[in-house]
């Protein structure tokens, strides 16, 4: 088990120790000052310094930080689908991907309130170099993927990887959650990249690619904030990639993406589970006989379910509106929900620069471009 030392969460044994390291960290603090704002300092850290667990972490700290960050920065969590799971059991939950903390810790939370197994989250490495911020993810069941490696390294992580994941599905009985492409959407067009099925299908113990995904018991996730708090800051990329040049991050933007995520208004959230990959894999099967043309199929599976479940908002209609000059959703939000979504496009970028007012409303527009495509599921 030492091969997965690299990238792996704590193992309950070393928690007790990894707590004690960090209780005095600032970021601690404000942390717990913020989901605790009425506890004396003392009181929390006499309570993390008795943690044992990574469920008792999670269940009596993260869980109430999720809370506190809901109940300051939107209108509401609901949900779909979490009736349909089994209680006891572990399924691979691959998600659309919009937020860098909150799409994992908003699915845990549900899981947890439904009595379902909650999940070892894959994290980017590049978003944990602070010491802090890699024993928290530790702290909090998160598994690294590692970036930015040569071809060979990749292959070999990718390998570890997908064993690591086949391990925790198939013989701790642990759900996983794992995003369906590398990175965030930016765009608004979510799509599950081959490379992550592949990444996947390696830790495979049986011939066919599509019995190993029944068995691993695939969920698509689809995710939706009325607002996204980080939608300004994604607008450098998305216009240096409209413009064919190579975007280079600034020093320490993925954590500021990562603080405006978690604190910034989101309004409603929507998650749905939707159903188990299974009859869709047989036909997959049946249908293709080389793997590559398995996989293209079995991402285009979980891009249907994700799309047709996601939850559409007024700003999503109103960004189609204004950003096709037409009033063809006019009927599913009110003049002043619009007037608020141009004061707040005014407000966070310029709306001089038609390329850049074109890529934010095509964000918020590409939903329900994408949704429109299946019959009947506007």
């Amino acid at each position: 088990m030492q091969k997965f030392d690299n990238i792996r969460p704590f193992y309950d044994a070393e928690v007790n120790e990894a707590i004690h390291s960090s209780v005095n960290h600032p970021m601690m603090k404000a942390m717990m000052d913020f989901t605790f704002p009425d506890v004396d300092d003392a009181v929390w850290k006499e309570q993390l310094k008795k943690t044992h667990s990574i469920r008792d972490f999670q269940c009596n700290f993260i869980y109430q930080s999720v809370q506190k960050v809901l109940e300051k920065s939107s209108e509401g969590l609901t949900t779909s689908g979490f009736e349909k799971l089994e209680k006891n059991t572990s399924y691979l939950f691959i998600s659309n991907h919009r937020d860098i903390i909150l799409d994992t810790s908003l699915l845990n939370k549900c899981l947890f309130d439904h009595g379902l197994v909650m999940t070892a989250s894959a994290i980017g490495d590049n978003l944990v170099k602070k010491t802090f911020l890699k024993t928290l993810s530790k702290l909090n069941r998160n598994f690294l993927v590692q970036r930015g490696l040569a071809p060979r390294e990749l292959l070999e992580s990718s390998k570890l990887m997908s064993e690591y994941i086949g391990q925790l599905l198939l013989r701790e009985n642990r759900s996983v959650w794992i995003a369906q492409r590398e990175g965030r959407t930016k765009d608004g067009n979510d799509a599950t990249h081959s490379g992550v099925l592949k990444m996947l299908a390696m830790g495979s113990d049986v011939p066919k690619i599509t019995d190993y995904f029944k068995k691993i018991k695939i969920v698509p996730v689809s995710i939706s904030y009325e607002y996204d708090p980080t939608d300004a800051l994604k607008m450098p990329q998305l216009i240096a990639e409209a413009n064919d040049e190579i975007y280079i991050k600034e020093k320490n933007e993925d954590f500021i993406t990562l603080l405006s995520g978690i604190i910034g208004q989101k309004k409603h959230i929507h998650i749905h589970v939707g159903d188990i990959l299974d009859t869709e894999l047989d036909k997959i099967a049946e249908e293709f006989d080389n793997n590559n043309k398995q996989v293209q199929a079995i991402a285009q599976a979980i891009d249907d379910s994700i799309l047709q479940s996601y939850k559409l908002w007024p700003t999503n209609f109103i960004a189609f509106d204004l950003l096709y000059k037409t009033e063809k959703y006019k009927h599913l939000y009110t003049e002043n929900e619009k007037s608020i979504f141009e004061r707040r496009l005014e407000m966070r970028i310029d709306v001089s620069n038609p390329l850049i007012m074109e890529s934010f409303l095509a964000m918020y527009a590409n939903p329900v471009v994408n949704k429109s495509k299946y019959e009947n599921a506007i």
